[in-house]
C-alpha cells in the first residue's frame, strides 16, 4: 500500500481545508478553487492529513519536498551510529592499582559513546557477601558521573552482579567531538588513530581477573 500522500487531480473530495505555501491558514475552499490557487502559484496541491473532516491541503512544491525530504534522511543515517556494549569485569576485593585500571577502561569507553557492562564475579565465601561488591559498584557509578549515568541499577545474576552504565553523550557526537579534536591538532591519520583506539579497546574489554 503506497504511503504517499494524494496530490492535485487525485484528490477526490468536494472540498479541503487549505494552507498556504507559508503555512498560512485559507480555510475550507472547495476542491476546483484550490486546485486553481495551486495552478496560479505553480505549486502542486498536496493532501497533508487525510482523515481530517475536510481533509487538510498544502499548496507546497512536492517535488523540492520529496528531494529536501530523501537528503535529510540520508544524513540522519550517516550520522547514526550504532552503542556498542563493552564489558569489564571485576572481583569484589580488586586491588587500587586494577581498580583504577579497569576504571581508565569505563572512562575511555564512555568518552566514545558505548555503554558499559560491568561485571562483579563472586567466587567461594565472595557470594555470601554481595554487599561488597554492591558497593564497588556504587563506587565506580560515582568516579565516572561525569561521563556516564546508572542505566541499569547493581542485579544479582548467578554468581556475578552486573550494571550497566550509559555515556552521557551519543556515539555520534563523540565520534564529532574526536574528528574536531584531531583537526584542531592535526594529529595522525583519523583512519589510523580509529584503528588504533579500536585495537586498544578490544584489548581493553578482554575479562581480566
Amino acid at each position: 500500500m503506497s504511503t504517499e500522500p494524494r496530490i492535485n487531480e487525485r484528490i477526490r473530495v468536494p472540498e479541503v481545508r487549505l494552507v498556504g505555501p507559508n503555512g498560512e491558514q485559507v480555510g475550507i475552499v472547495s476542491i476546483g478553487d484550490a486546485l486553481k490557487l495551486a495552478q496560479e502559484s505553480d505549486l502542486d496541491l498536496v493532501e497533508v492529513a487525510a482523515t481530517a473532516r475536510p481533509p487538510v491541503c498544502k499548496l507546497m512544491d512536492y517535488g523540492k519536498f520529496k528531494y529536501e525530504s530523501a537528503m535529510k534522511a540520508r544524513e540522519a543515517r550517516r550520522n547514526q551510529a550504532h552503542t556498542i556494549i563493552k564489558e569489564i569485569k571485576l572481583r569484589p576485593k580488586i586491588d587500587p592499582h586494577d581498580y583504577e585500571t579497569k576504571k581508565g577502561h569505563v572512562v575511555r569507553f564512555l568518552k566514545a559513546g558505548d555503554k558499559v557492562k560491568v561485571t562483579i564475579m563472586f567466587r567461594g565465601r565472595e557470594q555470601s557477601r554481595p554487599e561488597l561488591g554492591f558497593r564497588l559498584l556504587q563506587r565506580l557509578a560515582e568516579d565516572v558521573t561525569e561521563l556516564g549515568f546508572v542505566e541499569s541499577q547493581p542485579k544479582q545474576d548467578g554468581r556475578n552482579m552486573i550494571m550497566v552504565i550509559g555515556p552521557h553523550k551519543k556515539k555520534a557526537e563523540a565520534k564529532a567531538e574526536r574528528a574536531a579534536a584531531r583537526a584542531r591538532t592535526g594529529d595522525g591519520d583519523p583512519a589510523q588513530d580509529d584503528v588504533s583506539v579500536g585495537a586498544d579497546m578490544a584489548g581493553a574489554s578482554e575479562p581480566q581477573e
